[in-house]
């Protein structure tokens, strides 16, 4: 327990690094940063930011235009899909059942006040949900870096 404890300390000091102020439940593991633009010009600048990095970028999705086929009305969020298949396939490799984790899953959603939101789920507590720790938690590690980076390139101060 204690070791869990100073795995998921170090997590959240190495992420502190390179994000100011996200907003993070530590009970479900969701990590939301303010962003400082608008929808379209946030998913941009992520998207950017995701490739400038050497980033394999998979999907975009559209929920707000899903659901309005639908015949449903939601704020608008769109799902980023992206990944670093040497770093992310080693969360599968860990545990296979990690892959329901990976790749990237970065929300960018709309509140009702306007205030635009890049959301995803914090790597250490994807490592302490799949049981991995030690030397092959260290991908997460790494990987939390990397989104704290990408979402910094949108942060509202």
């Amino acid at each position: 327990m204690i070791h869990r404890l100073k795995m998921f300390a170090f997590a959240l000091a190495f992420a502190a690094l390179f994000t100011a102020r996200p907003t993070m439940a530590l009970d479900d593991g969701i990590v939301r940063v303010k962003s400082a633009y608008g929808l379209q010009e946030t998913i941009v600048r992520l998207k950017k930011d995701v490739a400038a990095k050497g980033i394999q970028f998979f999907d975009e999705i559209d929920q707000a235009a899903l659901a309005a086929k639908a015949g449903v009305t939601i704020r608008p969020s769109t799902l980023l899909l992206f990944g670093n298949p040497p770093l992310g396939t080693l969360f599968v490799q860990s545990k296979p059942e990690a892959g329901i984790d990976w790749p990237v899953r970065l929300l960018v959603q709309q509140d009702d006040q306007g205030n635009v939101w890049a959301i995803y789920t914090d790597f250490g507590w994807i490592a302490r949900r799949h049981g991995i720790t030690g030397e092959a938690a260290k991908p997460f590690q790494t990987a939390s870096g990397v989104i704290a980076s990408i979402t910094s390139s949108i942060k509202a101060n």
